[in-house]
């Protein structure tokens, strides 16, 4: 019998793919990758603080995160959003029309 103490909760991982465009893909140097979400991380705010830690290109990326839009599932989304389980989240420089 295992020791519960020694058992992963698999229902609290979460897990996000994670899309990256243009300027945004260009500093961090890839186009998407898949993650699991710290246990810290509930929010997109939350998720933009922790991608900032992993190396400078994340953080010349997100230093500015007003100047950066977010859609999750392919919908606009504001960053107080909370990020569920299998999510595909998108960051991308707003777009301007002419």
């Amino acid at each position: 019998m295992a020791d519960d103490a020694a058992c992963l909760n698999f229902e609290a991982i979460k897990l996000a793919k994670i899309l990256y465009f243009a300027w945004v893909r260009q500093k961090i140097g890839k186009s998407e990758e898949e993650i699991v979400l710290p246990e810290s991380v509930a929010t997109i705010d939350e998720l933009v603080d922790e991608l900032s830690k992993r190396g400078p290109g994340y953080a010349a990326a997100f230093r500015n995160a007003g100047s950066i839009r977010c859609a999750v599932n392919q919908e606009h989304r504001p960053f107080d959003t909370i990020i569920k389980d299998g999510d595909e989240i998108a960051f991308f420089p707003p777009v301007t029309g002419g």
